[in-house]
């Protein structure tokens, strides 16, 4: 190595952000374990390379000692003092034992840690840039697949999309773009890796903040999300300025914020919803579109007993009970769901102590 090599790894230093202490300190360890591989010895050595000029010296290291046990290691006191007077017993006396060839090997070395050096630097700066994108959306291209994952190209790494992340109907071939939501980043031995998500709920949410400004800016804030991927979802907003209709700023312009959202989406359902400090106007604002005539809170149960008119009944609960269950997601409360005849005829058994809430089909 020369001057020339040292110069090499200064504007490395300001390219890549590598020190070029650390380099040469990685180096000089790398070289004591090239020296005793290479010359098939256990001394203790070090290796010194010069900052300025690059030159490189192998010290052999041993410790004064009174009684010799191994001479590889240990050099007696008489001998020590020989070479200096001042020694004493536990010092350190170095001779430089450095080999005529070992100049091709420092070079191959060097050459393997800067570059092993190199790629852990853009390792760590992808992992970087990426962690400050965990639970937020990129937009990628799908390079290929197998039967359990696709791995998408982000520009600088490839990230990882299972195939239970998927939504229902999402086909993608190789070459295609897609958006997806970044659920977590780690740092491995491999490099970053990053997995992504497009039914996440967060997907959902990150969607609504590119669409509507009033989002983005804060006025708007979405308070909850429940969301049953490619089918439907609810999200419930609220908006800090009594001015702005939370809800109709997530529509849009004839309901083109929304759309944008629901194409992205591949046709999934949205209902907005206006969040409320009250559970009970929470909750029946929830299980829109259903018109909700009564909401009875159990607060030790964290449960909601809702009467709805007789023809809102299976409204209320939605195909497969998919209304009711993302609307006890979305306000965290425990919801059971009567009709108005229902209730009259509960009312009407003296045999039930509790008011006709036995029987419970629309309960989530």
């Amino acid at each position: 190595m020369n001057t020339e090599f040292m110069e090499a790894l200064s504007a490395l230093e300001a390219e890549k952000g590598i020190s070029k202490e650390v380099l040469l300190e990685a180096i000089e360890a790398a070289l004591i374990s090239s020296y005793k591989r290479n010359f098939n010895t256990a001394q203790n050595v070090r290796v010194d390379i010069d900052r300025e000029t690059g030159s490189i010296k192998v010290f052999a290291r041993k410790t004064v000692v009174e009684e010799v046990t191994d001479s590889r290691l240990e050099i007696s006191l008489d001998a020590a003092k020989a070479i200096n007077p001042n020694y004493m017993i536990g010092d350190i006396v170095e001779s430089e034992v450095t080999p005529r060839d070992f100049g091709r090997i420092a070079a191959q070395t060097a050459k393997q840690v800067v570059t092993q050096r190199i790629r852990e630097a853009e390792r760590g700066l992808i992992y970087d840039a990426f962690i400050d994108k965990e639970e937020d959306i990129v937009t990628g291209i799908v390079q290929r697949m197998d039967a359990k994952n696709l791995y998408v190209d982000l520009g600088r790494v490839e990230a990882v999309l299972p195939a239970g992340e998927l939504m229902p109907g999402d086909q993608y071939r190789q070459g295609d773009r897609i958006k997806c939501y970044i659920t977590k980043v780690e740092n491995t031995t491999k490099g970053p890796l990053i997995t992504l998500s497009r039914t996440h709920p967060g997907l959902l949410k990150r969607l609504f903040e590119l669409e509507v400004p009033e989002i983005f800016d804060g006025v708007v804030e979405i308070r909850s999300v429940a969301r049953e991927a490619g089918q439907r979802s609810k999200i419930a907003v609220w908006s800090r300025n009594p001015e702005v209709d939370p809800v109709g700023a997530c529509v849009g312009p004839k309901g083109a914020r929304v759309q944008a959202v629901v194409n992205e989406l591949r046709g999934e359902k949205i209902d907005i919803i206006n969040w409320s400090e009250d559970p009970a106007e929470y909750v029946a604002n929830a299980l829109s579109p259903a018109k909700v005539v009564d909401v009875q809170l159990l607060e030790e149960e964290k449960t909601a007993r809702v009467i709805v008119p007789d023809y809102q009944l299976s409204l209320a609960i939605g195909i497969r009970g998919q209304n009711a269950r993302l609307a006890a997601k979305l306000t965290g409360w425990k919801i059971d769901i009567k009709s108005e005849s229902q209730v009259r005829e509960a009312a009407g058994r003296a045999d039930e102590d509790d008011g006709g809430w036995l029987n419970r089909p629309g309960e989530a």
